[in-house]
């Protein structure tokens, strides 16, 4: 794959403009690593590792990164998920014989007698 050219060339020392490196961050992209850590007498109390990737959408998908576009949150699935949601725990609820606020419902079990509706009760 041929990259373009940014600003001058590459023995040049003509200052670049933001848009130039802005352009040339995109394409290529940058990678930020650090560590974070927090101790106290010796003791590490807490650590914080930090990746971050500064790259353009097509160059990330190059690299094989492409969560976003499978993240039901980004993606706009989290609506289905929700009502995925609600119904399987009104099943639930169903089957277990309780009514929607998870209060136990009688139910006349054999020979007519009541038996309390839950699991494991």
């Amino acid at each position: 794959m041929v990259r373009p050219t940014y600003g001058s060339g590459p023995g040049s020392r003509e200052p670049a403009n933001l848009g130039d490196i802005l352009e040339r961050v995109l394409d290529r992209g940058v990678v930020i690593a650090g560590d974070i850590r927090v101790n106290l007498l010796d003791i590490e109390l807490l650590t914080i590792k930090l990746r971050l990737l500064i790259a353009s959408v097509d160059t990330a998908r190059e690299l094989g990164i492409d969560w976003w576009e499978h993240d039901p949150w980004l993606s706009g699935r989290d609506r289905e998920l929700v009502e995925e949601n609600r119904r399987l725990r009104r099943r639930l609820s169903a089957v277990e014989g309780h009514d929607a606020e998870g209060h136990g419902v009688q139910a006349h079990g054999v020979a007519g007698h009541a038996v309390e509706g839950r699991a494991g009760g």
